[in-house]
């Protein structure tokens, strides 16, 4: 069997250290590592230097762009360029390095945390990250405010997404691509598919499943399958229930993998048969090795999120940023991204545009979901800092328990 990650935020390293050094449960460090989570969330957010200052605008004299993201999330060609970068480069001269550096949120925090609190550079101007995590970097002052005059294609955002909790008015983030956590597996060894979360824990399934390492992705599908509104008013009781049921898989042997976007090779080697996903992965996957594998939001509900744009505070090429989100907010480019990515697309009139690409894939409720498809899909509620903490330390917890 492979080895487990590690927790890598330092934070709740730290308070599994202190729990383990205790002795105590798992029901008693999730009801009892709020004062502590308060406190090293509190710390976090403390800079040591007052209010962080932008780093200045270079993007005149430096035509550069370096944009983080995760893997298989922008159009790939045969011989491994990138079409839409390379037509973006032609178009404005600002050379786009682009890099596949975040495999889950928290690792990525974890990277580049020292250097945000401190207002340095990253290494990279640019980072998609998913909405509870660029909630976080916006609360702690990490994040620089756009310019919505140099995006007037930003008029293309849904509805929908143009007003957020945690950035009223769009000023800090941009959404990139969003999707659904669901199920897959291997067609050809389960021929009879998968329905429900239940069904991962079938013995016949025992050390062939793997989960997400994305807190929110893989509780939020056993607290649905378990009756629980993840969108609506829940607490300690809900989150315990569904954290004794992941902890019981995992130290029964029912789990082999909990991973990031790294999962994927899992599937393909088959150390994994059937596992907790994010959608647009597996259109890639098949589409990559053969048509092996399924996908289904199950019948009690999947998660739904979106990853965003958004400039670190010591990036010092905000205006090319923001030229290059304006880009992929024209619709004919927002549709060639989904038809390789196959991921939602946030921009009105990229479905009338993939129709001239390929009606079937206008007609992808992946991609382009209906009110049907919506209805079974439910956002993870927004989390306190003590919350976040909390629920984030007993997650991990058992992750640490998994090695």
């Amino acid at each position: 069997m492979k080895s487990k990650p590690l927790p890598t935020d330092p934070m709740i390293r730290e308070l599994i250290r202190h729990a383990q050094n205790a002795q105590i449960g798992r029901r008693t460090l999730l009801t009892g590592a709020a004062a502590g989570a308060t406190g090293l969330a509190l710390a976090a957010c403390s800079t040591g230097t007052g209010e962080l200052t932008a780093a200045p605008d270079e993007s005149a004299t430096n035509k550069k762009v370096r944009w983080d993201n995760w893997a298989l999330y922008v159009d790939v060609d045969d011989a491994g360029g990138y079409p839409t970068i390379e037509a973006f480069e032609a178009q404005t001269g600002i050379n786009v390095e682009y890099t596949e550096a975040v495999d889950d949120n928290n690792t990525y925090y974890a990277k580049v945390k020292d250097q945000l609190s401190l207002g340095k550079d990253i290494g990279a101007d640019v980072v998609c990250l998913t909405d509870w995590m660029v909630a976080r970097l916006i609360r702690f002052g990490y994040t620089q405010k756009l310019d919505r005059a140099k995006m007037p294609n930003l008029d293309n955002l849904l509805p929908s997404l143009q007003d957020v909790d945690f950035d009223p008015g769009r000023e800090m983030s941009v959404p990139w691509q969003g999707g659904f956590a669901g199920i897959a597996w291997n067609k050809e060894q389960l021929p009879n598919g998968i329905k429900s979360v239940q069904d991962l824990w079938k013995p016949e399934l025992k050390g062939r499943v793997g989960v997400l390492s994305e807190m929110r992705d893989t509780m939020g599908l056993i607290m649905l399958d378990q009756g629980v509104d993840i969108s609506g008013k829940w607490g300690d009781d809900e989150f315990n229930a569904a954290i004794d049921e992941f902890s019981k898989q995992v130290s029964d042997g029912q789990i082999r993998n909990i991973k990031g976007n790294a999962y994927k090779e899992d599937l393909v080697n088959e150390d994994t048969l059937a596992a907790i996903v994010w959608s647009g992965d597996i259109v890639q996957l098949n589409a990559e090795n053969g048509d092996k594998w399924d996908f289904v939001v199950p019948d009690a509900g999947g998660t739904l999120w979106n990853d965003n744009f958004m400039v670190p505070i010591g990036s010092s090429a905000k205006s090319n940023v923001e030229e290059m989100i304006n880009y992929y907010y024209d619709p004919a480019v927002a549709a060639e991204v989904a038809a390789y990515v196959n991921y939602i697309t946030p921009v009105v009139g990229a479905k009338e545009a993939a129709a001239a690409i390929d009606p079937e894939l206008a007609n992808n409720n992946l991609i382009f979901p209906d009110e049907q498809t919506l209805s079974n899909a439910f956002v993870f509620r927004g989390l306190d800092n003590s919350e976040e903490q909390k629920y984030n330390t007993a997650f991990q917890s058992v992750l640490l328990g998994a090695v």
